[in-house]
């Protein structure tokens, strides 16, 4: 099992550890339901170093990214980041990631359960269609980590006056003391906030120095596990791999066509070609005919909370099933996203999850975000 340039940190401040994707990770460091609410209310880091961190440079790097990614990224101004999609020629989804655009080259964030799966089906293409491209995975020799909340730029502003000032999905490369790192204004749980990555020998340091006070019960951030981590994303209404994503599933159907641009390829006055994205055609043919299921937000009625694949029902007929669900801390009631019938996909459609062997739970359709901020 692989561990975080955080492990110590994680031991010392009596995290509760699993295997999460190969990893030992923290899944929370006492109560899950108190660092939602600290994410919510103030500030939560969370380490995200299994994220996947693969480089792609060299001579075709551009056009390499333009044909293995949904989004189009010819046009990202240098220090930007997007959110892209990685597709099968079917149009489901190998993987979500987002893209950073260096000076010369461009770094993909993919998800831990899915590197290897990513750098192989990257490797392929590359040979398939001899691409010059010089694909390297960097995740085992940096770290990375989260700091969200509404009270995080007050704390990073402290150390630059510059980081506050970033637009979102924008990064700097900032040098504090001897730490280099790249800061992006990111993140995955609906909260203002940054990612930032760095050298793995340097995460000791960094942590350090943005939760030396964590141990005070007024501290602006305090650390959070994956367990805080998944209840924030969903009240966010972001996809989880594995969840509402998989390679049986499209964008188009979860509701990220943002993250997919069907005209990447024609052309523009001035500007070089861009090749048609791997699945491409089947997106395009999903996007005329209208996507038979619709990811959607539940409400649900009751102290019972869904689970994944429970059955979703309309007067009592199936018509999709439950992809997520939890207890909400900031709603104070169950909530889920699930894949329902098109035409059950409307707001304020009223539907009932199966929760148990027998029982049934109201639910009405509510649009994604669950909790909006800002």
């Amino acid at each position: 099992m692989l561990s975080t340039p955080f492990e110590k940190f994680h031991e010392q401040h009596g995290a509760k550890m699993v295997d999460f994707a190969g990893w030992r990770m923290p899944l929370h460091y006492g109560s899950i339901t108190a660092e939602h609410k600290q994410c919510r209310q103030s500030g939560a880091l969370f380490d995200v170093s299994h994220m996947g961190r693969i480089e792609i440079k060299g001579r075709h790097a551009r056009k390499f990214c333009e044909r293995v990614l949904t989004r189009k990224v010819s046009d990202m101004p240098v220090k930007t980041a997007r959110y892209a999609l990685i597709c099968n020629e079917a149009g489901g989804v190998m993987d979500d990631v987002l893209v950073y655009r260096f000076e010369d080259h461009f770094l993909l964030v993919v998800n831990a359960s899915n590197r290897q799966k990513v750098l192989d089906h990257l490797h392929r293409t590359a040979e398939a269609e001899s691409m010059v491209v010089r694909i390297g995975d960097v995740t085992k020799s940096t770290a990375m980590i989260a700091v969200q909340g509404p009270r995080v730029m007050e704390k990073i502003g402290g150390f630059s006056k510059e980081i506050p000032t970033l637009k979102r999905y924008a990064f700097t490369t900032k040098n504090l003391m001897i730490l280099k790192m790249h800061v992006s204004r990111t993140g995955y749980t609906g909260e203002d906030g940054v990612e930032i990555m760095m050298g793995a020998n340097m995460a000791g340091m960094a942590i350090k120095l943005l939760l030396k006070d964590a141990g005070e019960a007024d501290a602006l951030v305090k650390p959070a596990g994956l367990g805080a981590r998944d209840t924030l994303r969903l009240e966010a209404g972001m996809p989880l791999y594995g969840h509402e994503l998989s390679e049986e599933t499209d964008p188009l159907s979860a509701g990220l066509g943002f993250g997919v641009s069907l005209d990447k390829d024609q052309p523009v006055d001035g500007q070089p070609p861009v090749p048609r994205f791997i699945g491409q055609d089947s997106l395009e043919q999903i996007h005329q005919d209208g996507p038979a299921k619709r990811l959607v937000g539940l409400l649900v009625e009751g102290p019972r909370t869904p689970r994944q694949d429970a059955a979703v029902l309309r007067d009592a007929a199936p018509v999709g099933l439950v992809t997520s669900g939890c207890h909400s801390p900031t709603l104070d009631r169950p909530i889920a996203m699930a894949y329902v019938d098109a035409s059950a996909a409307g707001e304020g459609t009223r539907l009932a999850v199966r929760i148990g062997a027998e029982g049934e739970a109201p639910a009405t359709v509510t649009a994604l975000p669950f909790v909006r901020r800002g």
